[in-house]
């Protein structure tokens, strides 16, 4: 089921699918079209990957799929401020999932500095970041209380910045560094990936128009939110 909603300053695409299953396959398949595109107009493929359980199980299936993997560029969407090989790193996982099992040249591969603690971090990122922009496409999940990536609610950054340094988490760890809306939103393909009937308020919240940092960035094109029936609050057909 796709429905289209205004939410933000683009068109937001919304597609229900009936499992996280396969929302990670059409996760899949939107990388996969969106790295052949790229490659072909630009020469390579710059991708923006988020945390989580069901974008981890993407990055296994697509860690199976042929890929031009020479000609991609790999970032995080943020990072929590732990040793570097800490099992609840994002890098941790998504090195377990994706990297160590693809050829994606090292000297491609730009993990958030976040060990150095959050105000270096961010400051070192950025300008990675500032000099590898616009992304071809940005992945992002969606907490229970409508954050992502690490923008949280009620937490106030300076809008110019490209990257956040995070304080006060809701969760731990405390500290962490955060792409920021500007910067998430400079791309040229936005998917959301969200999983959980834990989601549902947040969802109707967002489509409600409430204001959450989930719908606070502004895509230089449409979006997609990519969900199961969980999330949706949909039973599906009886």
């Amino acid at each position: 089921m796709e429905k289209k909603q205004t939410g933000q300053s683009k068109v937001i695409k919304w597609t229900v699918l009936e499992s996280a299953d396969d929302v990670a396959r059409g996760v899949v398949d939107r990388i996969s079209e969106a790295a052949a595109v790229a490659i072909q107009e630009r020469g390579c493929f710059s991708i923006v990957l988020a945390g989580g359980t069901t974008p981890a199980m993407a990055y296994r299936m697509l860690a199976g799929t042929q890929q031009d993997w020479s000609a991609w560029r790999v970032f995080l969407g943020d990072e929590r401020c732990l040793p570097v090989d800490h099992p609840e790193r994002n890098s941790t996982l998504i090195r377990q999932a994706l990297l160590d099992c693809v050829s994606i040249p090292q000297d491609h591969v730009y993990m958030i500095p976040a060990e150095l603690g959050a105000e270096q971090a961010a400051g070192d990122y950025a300008a990675i970041v500032e000099s590898h922009l616009p992304f071809d496409m940005v992945l992002l999940g969606m907490g229970e209380d409508g954050h992502t990536a690490s923008l949280f609610p009620g937490h106030r950054h300076d809008a110019g910045q490209l990257v956040h340094a995070v304080h006060h988490a809701p969760k731990p760890p405390a500290d962490r560094v955060s792409l920021s809306a500007r910067a998430l939103g400079r791309c040229r393909n936005l998917v959301y990936i969200v999983t959980g009937s834990a989601k549902q308020w947040a969802i109707r919240q967002w489509r409600q128009g409430e204001l959450l940092p989930v719908n606070s960035i502004r895509p230089m094109a449409a979006a997609e939110v990519l969900l199961d029936a969980a999330a949706s609050g949909d039973p599906g057909p009886a």
